[in-house]
């Protein structure tokens, strides 16, 4: 009998943190990307796959990335056309992911921040459900279709913007601010810093792709008794 596919998450080599672990489920498959290998090797988890050029790594930390990945898999770091990400991405949906969940992908590079969101899209199209989650954010895509459900969490803000050039028929329920069959241009701020006053609630559109962004605040610092 041919088992269920299994969410895939991938830990690349931007920001990350504590907060990543907490990503975690059991059943999960772990895909290290470059350095993001390392971290999972860091904390006593074994990657399913390391993969990537390994540029951002010593000599010692490979074979430390190497010694603790069930599956190893380097490239040269000039002669590629992909990122270390988009090949753990590619890799995930090869084996037929059911959802891919990405941490450490956004950071310092925004270019590879941004790449690394254009991912999603790869993934809607597909029909695999994909989120990038850092310590402050979740990022998913949705198009034309199922609506997105979401519930209430930590994450208190939720924003809308367009990933084309506009998004028609936006229906929002459940929302401090709700909409009905509204359009959003790119370019503009209009779907900012909403809040999800229902215990859960629905995010639609009707044509053309929308990032829904939840977002929270970092917790005031305590203060100095210096």
């Amino acid at each position: 009998m041919m088992s269920a596919a299994a969410r895939y998450v991938i830990f690349s080599g931007g920001t990350l943190g504590s907060w990543a672990l907490r990503l975690l489920q059991p059943g999960d498959k772990l895909i290290g990307a470059d350095r993001g290998a390392l971290f999972l090797a860091e904390h006593g988890l074994r990657p399913d796959i390391a993969l990537g050029d390994f540029d951002s790594v010593t000599a010692m930390e490979l074979e430390r990335v190497r010694d603790s990945s069930a599956r190893f898999l380097t490239c040269d770091p000039v002669m590629k056309d992909l990122t270390d990400t988009e090949m753990a991405f590619n890799w995930a949906h090869e084996q037929g992911a059911r959802e891919i969940v990405m941490a450490g992908v956004l950071g310092s590079r925004w270019d590879h921040s941004l790449a690394n969101v254009h991912l999603l899209r790869r993934g809607l199209l597909a029909g695999v459900p994909c989120r990038i989650a850092d310590e402050y954010n979740e990022l998913q895509l949705i198009g034309a279709g199922t609506p997105l459900k979401l519930q209430k969490s930590p994450h208190t803000h939720v924003s809308l913007l367009p990933l084309t050039l506009d998004v028609h028929g936006i229906t929002l329920e459940g929302f401090q601010y709700p909409l009905h069959e509204a359009s959003l241009t790119i370019g503009q701020s209009l779907g900012i810093s909403n809040v999800l006053v229902d215990e859960a609630g629905t995010v639609q559109v009707r044509e053309g792709l929308l990032l829904v962004i939840r977002s929270r605040d970092p917790e005031p610092e305590a203060p100095s008794l210096l």
